[in-house]
């Protein structure tokens, strides 16, 4: 199997700093509770034009954060790139790159010579933005599963009133991968008239019973763990790492292909040719590298976090909260022009799913381009084929800039 794409030689954005932006009002949130005081952590890249219309938001997907590009201020102990075979494609030295360095960036898919590219943290998340781990002003204490419970919707209303307080009233274009790709989608329909443009990356109008599946039992391994606590686990001196781990091993293995791990595993033994006949270490490569992966995501990512957003994806259904059950009727008042990039091999976020958002927006007369790149990677792909997604959101976006 040949090696993912590498990224186009092109610029970088240089040292960034993850800054921090306290909304001035309440938010109220679709489960019919209000959330105040809300922290939100943000990076920006490029120059934002006089007119202030060169802005593209980017959403990042469940384990992101908003250091999007560029080189970290202060490197994390474990890094955020995530992307089968990400240590050995990044080494060392990509610890502290974002998650999205080879998509943002001068002449990069977003390129800041042209674009003024902001990435926030999402509501509920635990790497600088209010969250589950966050003081919850009525006890003093973290809220841990008295967070209330977020949707989407939520989350792209928390962007809203984040660039209230910038003096940003619209945006060139709102971009993301997976989870990433539904806040865009949701942009556009909330915000109809505040959108020019959406890049819609492996991604969905609604997660599938198979991928809602699988995040239950994600989530369900996180609350089995004793050490979950009913969600409070903060300060106890213990956390649900067990569980969080195995989340971990069930998200990370769905995000791949059968013939990515077949052709980087196989069924090679952890240690020679002899089987060691034991129920408690790892006998497989296979079974090693989850647990590497495990390991270092406990490190760190929150729990209640994972649960929480986890949740939130999997309520996200726009036909059924915009259109009464009809996809068309949830994307009739929609203005942007719409990109929507699937790979082949995304069992999870499979094209079918675009395909269904790309033949209800042609039918309604909506602008849209559907492209599906041949890539075996699974899931994955949109954080490991950056140069074959590069040429066709620049051809995207330039189109919009000349238009």
């Amino acid at each position: 199997m040949s090696q993912p794409a590498r990224t186009l030689a092109a610029g970088t954005v240089g040292t960034v700093e993850t800054r921090y932006l306290d909304l001035p009002e309440p938010l109220h949130l679709d489960c019919g509770r209000e959330l105040h005081p809300v922290r939100v952590a943000y990076e920006t890249y490029g120059t934002l034009s006089p007119a202030r219309d060169n802005v593209i938001l980017v959403g990042h997907a469940l384990s992101g954060d908003a250091h999007a590009a560029g080189l970290a201020e202060a490197p994390p102990a474990a890094s955020t790139r995530d992307g089968f075979g990400a240590e050995d494609r990044d080494s060392a030295g990509g610890k502290g790159l974002g998650w999205w360095d080879g998509m943002i960036g001068p002449g990069k898919a977003f390129d800041t010579d042209h674009f003024f590219v902001i990435c926030t943290n999402l509501l509920g998340g635990c790497r600088g933005t209010t969250g589950p781990s966050s003081i919850d002003p009525a006890t003093g204490r973290p809220y841990g599963s008295d967070f209330p419970v977020i949707t989407v919707s939520d989350m792209v209303r928390t962007q809203r009133a984040f660039l209230d307080v910038l003096g940003i009233e619209r945006l060139a274009a709102v971009a993301g991968g997976s989870l990433g790709g539904m806040q865009a989608l949701e942009w556009a329909v909330l915000f109809p008239d505040q959108v020019d443009a959406v890049v819609a990356i492996a991604s969905t109008h609604a997660l599938h019973p198979q991928g809602v599946a699988w995040n239950a039992i994600a989530r369900d391994s996180i609350m089995g763990d004793p050490a979950w606590q009913g969600g409070h686990y903060y300060g106890t001196g213990r956390a649900p790492d067990g569980g969080m781990g195995v989340a971990r091993m069930v998200g990370h293995i769905t995000y791949l292909s059968a013939p990515a791990l077949d052709d980087k595993f196989g069924r090679r033994l952890q240690s020679g040719d002899d089987l060691r006949y034991t129920i408690t270490e790892p006998e497989f490569e296979v079974e090693s590298y989850l647990r590497h992966q495990a390991g270092s995501f406990v490190k760190r990512f929150d729990a209640n976090t994972y649960l929480y957003t986890s949740r939130a994806l999997t309520y996200f259904d726009l036909a059924r909260r915009h259109g009464g059950g009809s996809l068309a009727r949830a994307l009739d008042g929609v203005a942007a022009r719409t990109l929507l990039i699937a790979f082949s091999s995304d069992w999870l976020y499979p094209p079918s799913a675009s395909q269904e958002i790309e033949q209800a927006l042609r039918a309604l007369g909506k602008p849209v381009d559907f492209q599906v790149i041949e890539a075996p990677y699974g899931h994955d792909c949109f954080l490991l084929e950056e140069a074959r997604q590069t040429p066709i959101i620049r051809r995207f976006l330039a189109q919009g800039r000349a238009g």
